[in-house]
């Protein structure tokens, strides 16, 4: 049984204390959240007014109180609204946050294993190949493009697309979210040369593409039978099976 603590006037135990702690530690990561950005003004707009609410109450101004209590599920759409980039910024770093990445930690490895495997299976059979890693810049540009999938992310599905004879294996794959978001897309060509350096094209629409997004593109050369990796306008040439492994890790 939970020991309950007396004081005059006061009655609680443990359970009321760690709920206090949490109410309290949601509303300093809350202001700590919206510290210097637009939605400082509008949330001290939106407090005063809850104040107001609870004061009016308290006072018994009936026609105030029935007003305002009678708003509610309007403040409730208004806050959505109004602070829609920002929950939408809270719920994206929430998904990042290390306790989140903990449980989908074996999905993103089997995600993983599947690329590295389609790579090495398109190395090995000569077959030319470019996968772009959507990062947090999106690609609606590019894959607007290209031929929609949505599809599940596996190796097989990879190399048959990109296998000669298909339909879609001219351009480039857009993953995202751990599906094969589409193929065939067009990618923007680097017109930044690489002193001693001969660029195919599959190797400057990769270039091309790092240079205005934060994606990771995988390239597979067919003629050199090499996996290489552009990201941030640079390119790494000759990259083994370990390494891409790693370099798709940190990406993620």
């Amino acid at each position: 049984m939970l020991k309950r603590f007396y004081m005059p006037g006061i009655n609680f135990n443990i359970i009321d204390v760690i709920d206090i702690l949490i109410v309290a530690f949601a509303i300093y990561q809350l202001l700590r959240f919206i510290r210097g950005s637009r939605a400082t003004q509008m949330f001290i707009g939106i407090a005063l007014i809850l104040l107001v609410t609870f004061l009016s109450n308290v006072i018994q101004l009936k026609a105030l109180s029935w007003i305002l209590n009678s708003l509610k599920s309007i403040w409730i759409l208004a806050f959505v609204i109004v602070f829609q980039p920002e929950i939408r910024r809270a719920l994206t770093d929430i998904g990042k946050s290390k306790i989140v990445r903990y449980f989908i930690k074996e999905e993103r490895k089997t995600i993983i294993e599947e690329i590295i495997k389609s790579v090495q299976k398109l190395k090995d059979r000569g077959i030319g190949g470019l996968i772009v890693l959507e990062g947090q810049i999106g690609l609606k540009h590019i894959i607007d493009t290209g031929t929609p999938l949505n599809a599940n992310l596996n190796s097989e599905l990879i190399v048959t697309i990109f296998t000669p004879k298909s339909p879609l294996h001219d351009g480039a794959m857009i993953i995202k979210d751990e599906k094969i978001i589409a193929a065939s897309c067009i990618l923007p060509l680097s017109e930044n040369p690489m002193p001693g350096i001969n660029l195919g094209t599959r190797h400057r629409a990769a270039l091309g593409l790092s240079e205005e997004s934060d994606a990771m593109i995988i390239i597979v050369s067919e003629e050199r039978r090499s996996v290489s990796i552009a990201e941030k306008g640079n390119l790494k040439f000759n990259i083994e099976a370990n390494v891409l492994e790693k370099e798709i890790n940190r990406f993620y």
